[in-house]
């Protein structure tokens, strides 16, 4: 049995690397379904008749996806702009899964995330709760998750997807690191997030440059304050 959760904070390259599963074939890939559940009301989750059933809370949700990774290995992404309060407060359930965590510096981030939602809270940012569940999952589970920085697998991508393999159970598949540019179902619904791993065919340390930043926005910034010590937190344990 083997259920694989990489946790992110939006625009950390997440669906970059959820692209890099895809590829792999040989794990069945869900993207952002707590999201989608959260949004929503429900989530189709597959069966392993190649069917799905609709999950209604976060814990049918983990149920269905235990039982499904009885017979395939089931790797899930999702980022924190809710907070998924029965992965905080029910440590049984979370403590059979391979919990994995991917962050990337939040001056970045921050702008990146304004810049595709001007609206953005500061909880929405997202470090904050991906510090308190990676206290959770090591409580839970009993050893250090894996923490992995988006800088490091941009640079370095064979040495970061090789420590994630290991750690996760996974043979390491050098063919998976490329892959031909298109469009996904997955991506559709919100699609304007994921251009740029819509055009991508591997992982790339492109950057995009933003007019409002934390450098000159108050607002901004203030995120950028109350988030940094979580992101310290959080990269000390990075690889």
């Amino acid at each position: 049995m083997t259920v694989i959760m990489l946790w992110a904070h939006t625009r950390s390259i997440s669906t970059a690397f959820l692209r890099m599963m895809i590829e792999r074939g040989d794990v069945l890939v869900l993207h952002e379904p707590l999201i989608a559940l959260t949004e929503l009301g429900e989530v189709p989750v597959p069966t392993p008749e190649g069917g799905s059933v609709p999950a209604r809370t976060e814990k049918e949700f983990l149920e269905l996806v235990t039982s499904l990774s009885r017979v395939r290995p089931v790797f899930v992404k999702d980022v924190f702009d809710y907070r998924y309060a029965y992965f905080y407060d029910h440590p049984d359930a979370i403590a059979g899964i391979t919990h994995t965590f991917l962050v990337r510096h939040p001056r970045q981030t921050i702008s990146s995330h304004y810049a595709m939602k001007p609206t953005v809270t500061s909880q929405e940012i997202g470090y904050e709760r991906q510090y308190e569940l990676f206290e959770a999952a090591w409580a839970a589970t009993g050893h250090k998750p894996l923490v992995i920085r988006s800088e490091r697998l941009v640079s370095d991508p064979v040495s970061m997807v090789e420590s994630f393999c290991a750690y996760a159970g996974l043979p390491f598949l050098p063919h998976s690191l490329r892959w031909s540019p298109g469009e996904r179902p997955e991506w559709q619904r919100y699609r304007a997030w994921h251009i740029d791993a819509i055009h991508s065919t591997g992982f790339s340390g492109h950057r995009n440059d933003y007019a409002v930043t934390v450098d000159n926005n108050a607002l901004l910034k203030s995120y950028y304050d109350h988030h940094y010590p979580f992101y310290e937190l959080l990269v000390q344990h990075a690889d």
